[in-house]
């Protein structure tokens, strides 16, 4: 997807996503035809290209928010500079909302009640929420926001671990280095599809009757950290051992990297937490909001692998 030219996305997104949705996918369509300008914060991420790229298919105007603004083809947007929300989200109808890094960072909380509290002013009519998938601070986030929004309509998207994560995120150079080294000991995670998220996230940017609606996304089924290396390496055409390291351990290896002390200590605490087991189970929110089933790990694999992600 992210190769393709707009011509090309706005085909295949027609034809291989909304024409196999059913009726979530019509809604999505007809929701679409009256849609006005549709606000992406970090319009330039992961999940916020995708989720601009399936809007501008569909002919909905998209304004992308980023620290870039018109250098990215967008218009200013920046967490940590509340100036420039307001001047963002006028006009727009709707939003989608990806907090950078995290909904469990400090300070996140008073970012989501600062954020409603401008996207009511501003008139916005609906918001669609990105969060993590079982974090308590996530879930205090989400309050701030829901507290603070007043009527605009709200909807959140939990998900789980991203599988793009291993292909254009931050463990894709230790697929690359044959050692995926992570703090997530023996348990299972149901790894998302982004692609899957970017198009439960449009359906209900479209669509009606998502207003209050909390969705919990996942993949179709759940794999160790070991699985899914062995799996990488299948795809990847080269071995990849999956080392279990301690929170601390993963710190040091990150700042070894160049990040920094603080952030680095988060990321592994966040990560030692999310991965003890208790996001193991499935859900089948993908297929009620799509009318089809999640993409499955192994899929996703050789998709990105085609698409030249470790030829590195």
């Amino acid at each position: 997807m992210t190769k393709n030219t707009a011509d090309e996305t706005k085909k295949t997104y027609t034809n291989q996503t909304y024409t196999k949705q059913g009726a979530a996918g019509s809604t999505a369509r007809e929701g679409a035809r009256v849609m006005g300008t549709v606000l992406v914060t970090s319009g330039t991420g992961k999940t916020g290209r995708r989720v601009a790229e399936r809007l501008a298919a569909l002919g909905v105007p998209v304004r992308a928010g980023s620290r870039a603004g018109a250098r990215a083809g967008g218009v200013p947007f920046d967490w940590q500079d509340e100036s420039g929300w307001a001047a963002a989200l006028d006009g727009t109808e709707a939003a989608y909302v990806a907090y950078y890094p995290d909904l469990a960072v400090p300070g996140a909380a008073g970012a989501m009640a600062a954020f409603g509290r401008v996207a009511a002013a501003s008139g916005l009519r609906r918001v669609v929420l990105l969060s993590g998938r079982g974090e308590p601070q996530a879930a205090v986030a989400e309050e701030a926001l829901r507290g603070a929004c007043g009527e605009v309509e709200l909807t959140v998207v939990r998900s789980a671990f991203f599988a793009q994560n291993f292909s254009e995120g931050a463990l894709l150079d230790s697929v690359l280095g044959g050692e995926l080294v992570f703090p997530a000991g023996s348990a299972a995670e149901p790894f998302l599809d982004i692609d899957d998220l970017a198009d439960v996230v449009v359906a209900a940017l479209t669509g009606d009757g998502h207003a209050g609606a909390v969705y919990e996304l996942t993949g179709p089924r759940s794999l160790t950290f070991e699985e899914a290396a062995e799996e990488l390496g299948r795809a990847a055409g080269r071995p990849v051992r999956y080392v279990p390291v301690s929170g601390p351990a993963y710190a040091e290896v990150l700042e070894g990297f160049g990040v920094s002390g603080p952030e680095a200590g988060f990321l592994a605490e966040l990560f030692a937490t999310l991965l003890d087991g208790h996001n193991s189970a499935t859900t089948d929110d993908v297929k009620r909001m799509l009318g089809r089933e999640a993409k499955d790990f192994t899929a996703f694999t050789r998709e990105a692998a085609r698409d030249g992600a470790w030829h590195g």
